[in-house]
């Protein structure tokens, strides 16, 4: 891992840049077309109602991966667990140890919050990446299926 990492919370003033590592992630996912993400929404959500945090991974100070969570609830456990919504570390920084430094870091957080759990979703085809956690330990929760409702049919179920 290199020397010279460290890590920092965003800041309102970051929010471009948030927005372009969403951008990025979505476009490594094959997903771009699926960002509808602007900097006066994002905003509005991270920063005035405080609804996710960023957390950046710096390399001699500038930021190269980045991770976007918010606290959800577990019933069983009686408390707070982390959501890891995005984690992203650009393609020329990847192979040093980054990634899991950023997981290493919001497990640290979930710890000191005293939350039960950290947990994400992982795209199917993303080997790599599915190798790469299940090498941290982490469990695939084959049990459950996700299920989603958004757009014109939440609106319509919210009639």
């Amino acid at each position: 891992m290199e020397k010279n990492m460290e890590f920092r919370f965003a800041e309102r003033k970051d929010t471009p840049l948030i927005l372009q590592f969403i951008r990025e992630l979505a476009d490594y996912e094959k997903m771009l077309d699926e960002v509808v993400a602007d900097e006066q929404t994002l905003e509005e959500w991270v920063f005035d109602k405080q609804k996710a945090e960023v957390l950046f991974l710096l390399e001699e100070g500038r930021e190269v991966g980045f991770a976007l969570f918010f606290h959800n609830f577990s019933t069983f456990l009686g408390r707070a667990g982390i959501y890891l919504e995005d984690l992203y570390v650009r393609p020329e920084c990847r192979g040093k140890g980054y990634g899991k430094a950023i997981l290493k870091k919001l497990a640290a957080i979930a710890v000191e919050r005293g939350c039960g759990r950290l947990e994400w979703w992982c795209l199917d085809w993303n080997k790599p990446s599915i190798d790469f956690y299940l090498s941290l330990g982490a469990e695939a929760m084959s049990d459950w299926t996700v299920y989603r409702i958004a757009g014109d049919t939440l609106k319509k179920l919210a009639d």
